[in-house]
């Protein structure tokens, strides 16, 4: 449960309800003026955290640095608005709150009447001199932390300005900005490679060659003589030696061309979606637009 020896660890953490829903930071801590007993949180909630709603802590419990609150999230979303001027909550606006809550009023008066004077005590500031007030105010700073590159204001909320009682009347609003740009990587590899394959080459070369041919001729005057020289009847041979051209093939390697691997930069638009956080303000009531 929540004690008066860990109230202080309560500032800046997260609370949860009751079926362990987020809520969001709490904010401030208001303690009994007489008994220092914790009896109300704000927690931040609405858009952005912007809004501080108030709950009953007398039934909370604290452990592990969460805050678990004893009611659904609709309830204490819904709670009624109250001011907590000067840092107490005066009798009425309690009520409203115990009644809203569905909570007895009757058995949490002790102690609601009275002055309680300010100390402060290291960095705990707590804040009195209210005649008839309920509650003194236990810090104002987070004194949780938060994510790695956000900031939190004194709500405990992630932001750079969130308007409140401690604060001025303006809200800041911000959002994401996308900036896109490009980095080297390797995108694959490419590689020159030399292999050897055997290809079939027809060529058609004209070949000579000598045939015997046989010719016969009559008997003239002009070759009787050696028509007739040697015997009259004989056996005899005449041998022609014939020739002929052969196909023979060389092969010789000769350079054909160079081929080099190098590289050429080409540019392709490339779509980046990406989505951006934006904050919005809205205003409720009956308001005017002015734009400076």
């Amino acid at each position: 449960m929540l004690t008066e020896q860990n109230a202080r660890e309560v500032i800046g953490t997260t609370a949860y309800t009751s079926d362990d829903e987020k809520l969001g930071k709490v904010g401030q801590l208001f303690l009994d003026d007489q008994t220092g007993r914790p009896e109300f949180v704000t927690v931040n909630t609405g858009l952005f955290g912007t809004n501080e709603t108030f709950v009953p802590v007398s039934d909370a419990t604290f452990n592990g640095g969460r805050l678990v609150l004893p009611f659904d999230k609709a309830k204490i979303k819904d709670a009624p608005n109250v001011d907590a001027g000067g840092g107490h909550l005066d009798e009425s606006e309690e009520q409203r709150l115990y009644e809203y809550y569905g909570m007895s009023y009757g058995s949490y008066e002790g102690g609601r009447t009275g002055t309680q004077t300010g100390t402060q005590t290291g960095d705990v500031t707590t804040t009195g001199n209210a005649a008839g007030a309920d509650g003194f105010e236990y810090g104002r700073e987070s004194a949780g932390t938060a994510g790695v590159g956000s900031e939190v204001n004194q709500h405990g909320t992630e932001g750079h300005d969130t308007s409140g009682r401690t604060t001025d009347d303006a809200m800041t609003r911000s959002e994401e900005e996308l900036h896109v740009g490009t980095t080297q990587r390797e995108a694959g590899r490419a590689r020159l490679r030399k292999y050897v394959t055997t290809e079939e080459e027809t060529v058609t070369v004209p070949v000579r060659k000598e045939k015997a041919v046989l010719e016969t001729e009559p008997i003239t005057d002009g070759n009787v003589g050696s028509a007739t020289d040697g015997p009259a009847l004989s056996e005899e041979e005449h041998e022609v030696t014939l020739t002929e051209e052969q196909v023979h093939v060389d092969k010789t390697v000769t350079p054909v061309e160079r081929v080099r691997l190098g590289t050429e930069t080409v540019t392709e638009q490339e779509t980046v979606t990406e989505g951006v956080r934006k904050e919005h303000i809205e205003a409720d009531g009956d308001v005017d637009e002015r734009r400076a």
